[in-house]
């Protein structure tokens, strides 16, 4: 019941953010008058986080549709009627589906961040309205990790490839609290300044302040008594933990490999304060309960209430029906090709393998693979991990941002061979692969490789595989059949929208 609570007071929260969400020129004291109590500033924080899981944002385009399909993630035939991921999966990026699928994730990515500007403005102007200096803190940390996560994006989507570049692009970063203020354009480097800063200053704000530093993530998931009301449920925030891997996951993007080790390393190290991890990977623990998105090792999640609806409409899951034009899913071949590279007797207990992937047939009975990530009968009430368990209220209706299993891949791809070997071991124990059936990596070449193709595995439909081919340069892209290159990576801006670069 706790959790039906929560999820109405969020929805009650976007009401009354209604006003000052449409940011116009002439709110001014009514942006004040939204930031005179701190009830109005976790309002606002509720807000920006609802964006976030916007169908144009991370709610769909950013994680499961748009962003795969760049990605080359799903199969395409020509009678599909998802016409802005065809476009896509062949990056032709003049075509007007495609224009307008990028033009939306554009824009939500910025309505998130002028939000957020907004609440670091006043938090400043207005702090005075918090009687705990700390609380403050956290809420403006906050802020500054989702302008950042949000910025990261943009860098990674629309910006010049992050190593050898042969040309340069100029991109926004938006300090700005209107949607009508034209944001500043930078470089690549002053860029990425801007982003290491506003990591740096999220992590310095939320550094001793988050409740995560004096209470575990399932004491502040279970217990009413454990902190302020709005500091709980962390994992649907982005806390100290949540910033540190994206620290990782932005080092590695712009090819800081020393650096994306210490922040990963970090996390993974970290204790809370009965000594034990603050977070581990929960392959087998969630897989076995039918927790297919592996929520207790999420360091960051966004709510989606209807999603189950939503997973059903895009992928079809395990759900009764034909798999239809409007459907998302991957062949039988793309399913095999997938494993293929893993050894046959991985397979035989792999839980993702043998757990997260469904399959429904068109009318014509072509068989496709459908992803199950999302997806859960709530039919079966006495299932494990059915929908009649107040957790589901929590650990179903969720879309993983960063998980541990990215923080143990990262620091896989930048540790010694060594070290390699064993995070390897962890990770793949969590997939419910025995060591005694592992074969350790030879080379840093092959950990390397591995890690490529674990990407494309482990986050389908999270929207990781685009910017890993990215950061990497590949120019194979699997299931794409031309060679791949700045044209393909490097996305244009929004027509509408002032470019330098012209």
């Amino acid at each position: 019941m706790k959790y039906i609570v929560l999820i109405l007071t969020m929805a009650f929260c976007s009401l009354s953010c209604n006003d000052w969400l449409d940011v116009r020129p002439d709110t001014e004291q009514k942006d004040k008058d939204q930031f005179s109590s701190v009830s109005g500033f976790f309002d606002a924080l509720t807000g920006c986080y609802m964006t976030l899981a916007d169908k144009d944002a991370y709610g769909e385009r950013l994680t499961m549709s748009n962003i795969e399909a760049l990605a080359n993630l799903w199969a395409m035939t020509s009678s599909t009627s998802r016409e802005a991921d065809q476009e896509l999966s062949k990056h032709d990026y003049t075509k007007d589906y495609a224009r307008q699928a990028l033009a939306a994730m554009y824009d939500k990515l910025f309505h998130a961040i002028v939000q957020a500007n907004m609440i670091i403005k006043y938090a400043d102007e207005q702090g005075h309205v918090f009687t705990d200096e700390a609380i403050r803190k956290v809420v403006q940390g906050e802020a500054y990790a989702i302008r950042a996560y949000c910025q990261l994006d943009i860098l990674r989507l629309f910006g010049q490839m992050p190593g050898d570049a042969k040309t340069q692009k100029q991109l926004p970063y938006s300090f700005t609290t209107s949607i009508y203020e034209m944001p500043a354009y930078y470089d690549f480097a002053a860029y990425v300044d801007c982003l290491k800063k506003d990591i740096a200053r999220a992590e310095d704000l939320l550094k001793d302040n988050d409740p995560i530093f004096e209470y575990t993530f399932a004491e502040l998931n279970s217990s009413a008594d454990v902190a302020d009301g709005h500091l709980r449920f962390r994992q649907s925030r982005l806390n100290y933990w949540a910033v540190k891997a994206l620290e990782a996951r932005m080092l590695l993007y712009i090819g800081d490999k020393p650096g994306a080790y210490a922040a990963a390393k970090a996390v993974i190290d970290a204790q809370d304060t009965k000594g034990n991890p603050v977070m581990k990977m929960s392959g087998v623990a969630d897989i076995s309960s039918l927790y297919l998105a592996c929520p207790n090792e999420c360091l960051f999640y966004i709510s989606k209430y209807d999603l189950l609806d939503q997973a059903t409409k895009l992928f079809k899951g395990g759900a009764k029906g034909q798999f239809s034009s409007s459907n998302l899913g991957i062949s039988q071949t793309m399913f095999d090709e997938l494993y293929a590279d893993l050894p046959a007797n991985y397979l035989t207990s792999h839980n993702r393998y043998r757990n997260c992937w469904g399959s429904s047939e068109t009318a014509d009975h072509v068989l496709y693979r459908t992803v199950k990530k999302y997806w859960w009968d709530d039919s079966k009430d006495d299932a494990p991990g059915s929908s009649s368990s107040s957790s589901d209220q929590v650990y179903r209706k969720l879309i993983p941002m960063l998980r541990m299993s990215e923080v143990y891949l990262i620091a896989m791809e930048t540790a010694g061979l060594a070290e390699a070997n064993q995070l390897f071991s962890d990770y793949m124990k969590e997939h419910s692969v025995a060591s005694v059936l592992l074969t350790e990596f030879t080379s840093l070449e092959k950990v390397r490789a591995f890690v490529l193709d674990e990407y494309r595995r482990e986050f389908y439909a999270e929207g990781q595989m685009f910017y890993t081919y990215k950061r990497r340069g590949e120019t194979s892209i699997k299931w794409y059949d031309e060679v791949a290159g700045e044209n393909t990576y490097v996305l244009p801006l929004p027509e509408t929208e002032y470019n330098p670069n012209l």
